[in-house]
């Protein structure tokens, strides 16, 4: 099968790296595929009515310097690992697997490349990993990227 549109989710810590590798080898057997990359800052939420939104979408506060730091960094991952995106988006959702299922549906993504920290006990439990939160419900083709334990900024 060859895939039209890749989308690779990165959390751009230390270790995404790897998460990058294995998508140009995806990349390298399906040439004619698109590559979408995308980053999901953590926004406050806000109550709409009896909806959370993030709060920078009603602020349109989206040149803060979390924001030039998060545009920064993802520019800096794709040119350290020699990836050539369609498109690069960072942007902010109610929650990471939100983000990320709507934007799969939205730009007809056929491959979702995302890396999973391994988590035990208590941390598990409190965090868990955004992958095992989208893959129940993503739309499209999945490949998971075992790193291993969460690594700091």
């Amino acid at each position: 099968m060859s895939y039209q549109h890749v989308l690779l989710v990165t959390d751009l810590l230390s270790d995404a790296d790897t998460v990058a590798l294995k998508t140009k080898r995806i990349l390298a057997g399906s040439p004619e595929a698109r590559l979408s990359v995308l980053h999901i800052v953590e926004d406050d939420m806000v109550r709409f009515g009896y909806e959370l939104v993030p709060a920078s979408s009603l602020s349109g506060d989206v040149d803060s310097e979390k924001w030039q730091e998060a545009r920064a960094k993802l520019a800096q991952f794709l040119a350290r690992n020699e990836l050539e995106a369609m498109n690069s988006e960072v942007t902010a959702a109610i929650s990471n697997s939100k983000g990320i299922i709507d934007y799969c549906r939205e730009k007809d993504v056929d491959l979702l490349i995302i890396g999973r920290h391994e988590r035990h006990g208590i941390a598990a439990w409190l965090v868990g990993a955004t992958a095992d939160s989208i893959l129940p419900n993503a739309p499209c083709d999945s490949l998971v990227v075992k790193l291993d334990r969460p690594v700091s900024e």
